[in-house]
């Protein structure tokens, strides 16, 4: 049995505690309940506080923890929940940050949860690292921990044994990942289908290589964004979506290369794959028909752009996704 400790911030939200919990505890039990088989449960779970004492998360539910952190002698992996208010939590949580430090140098691996990453990072074991948090947090991070570099354009990042996720609702994603590191894409991909989860956040990896900034800025090229992914199956021109925005089309390919890192062209192939990949997912369309949905009309061709960016064949994507 793998442990798990849940380490719940004062008013955290309350699916960064009952998100893990309820993952980690399926996992090769619900599955197999269902497909008639024996239960093989891959993990025993905890939630801990500072104190021991009963917390109350964001939303008034009140929760009653399973102990204080002193009374945790050994663990496989550390889940920090969120928490609202920062800087109070880091001013409380002293003897919190020398647990982290003490059981991660004992071999635990440590995972946190949306604004989480900070108190991970007190501990100065991010130093040097990459991570993530929530966007609305992004600047408040960066002046706290210069020496950590910060990817919010990234929902996971996995340092080998830290791991960081953004969003308010990364509990479900992190915990999905961390399944599939100890136990095995396939009791994974179960357990999304168990607690029908939109997709396995490893699945979304390749999108790093093809994904564009969001944390900038420039509202105006923002605006560009939201529009291309609205309309990303269309074909446009520059000439049409400069003058949609205002801009000249040698400035607005400057300022989305800047903001973005990419251009117009290439954000919106990465729309394209991103809906290709949530159709194949769904395992109802053929990949001709994903193909003029997404608006590409050859499915040779889009196949081909596929893979490139997936590293995938159309047909090795869907079988990742079993149905039923």
């Amino acid at each position: 049995m793998i442990t798990v400790t849940v380490l719940a911030l004062p008013y955290t939200s309350a699916s960064a505690v009952t998100g893990p919990m309820d993952v980690f505890h399926q996992a090769g039990v619900m599955w197999n309940y269902f497909k008639g088989k024996a239960v093989t449960p891959h993990f025993r779970v905890r939630v801990v506080t500072t104190d021991g004492a009963p917390f109350k998360c964001s939303n008034g539910v009140r929760m009653a923890a399973d102990g204080s952190i002193h009374d945790v002698s050994a663990t496989d992996l550390i889940v920090v929940s969120s928490v609202a208010n920062v800087e109070k939590a880091l001013h409380f949580q002293a003897d919190a940050v020398d647990w982290l430090k003490g059981h991660y140098l004992r071999g635990a691996r440590i995972a946190s949860i949306c604004t989480g990453s900070f108190l991970l990072a007190e501990t100065g074991l991010l130093d040097g690292k990459t991570a993530t948090t929530h966007w609305a947090f992004a600047d408040a991070f960066r002046q706290r921990y210069p020496q950590v570099g910060l990817r919010i354009d990234r929902p996971i990042i996995d340092e080998e044994d830290l791991l960081s996720s953004g969003g308010y609702n990364a509990s479900i994603d992190i915990s999905l990942y961390l399944v599939e590191k100890y136990c095995g894409r396939e009791v994974a991909l179960q357990s999304r289908r168990v607690i029908a989860a939109g997709s396995m956040p490893s699945m979304d990896a390749p999108d790093a290589a093809v994904g564009c900034r969001r944390d900038h800025q420039d509202n105006q090229i923002l605006s560009v964004q939201e529009w291309i992914e609205a309309n990303f199956n269309r074909n446009f021109n520059y000439d049409e979506l400069a003058d949609k925005s205002h801009m000249s089309r040698r400035t607005l390919e400057r300022r989305f290369k800047a903001a973005t890192g990419k251009t117009p062209l290439s954000y919106q192939q990465c729309m394209r794959i991103k809906a290709a990949k949530q159709f194949l997912e769904s395992g109802v369309r053929s990949f001709e028909e994903i193909t003029y949905r997404v608006g590409y009309e050859d499915s040779s061709t889009f196949r081909k752009v596929f893979t490139k960016y997936t590293h995938l064949s159309p047909s090795e994507y869907r079988k990742r996704f079993p149905r039923g």
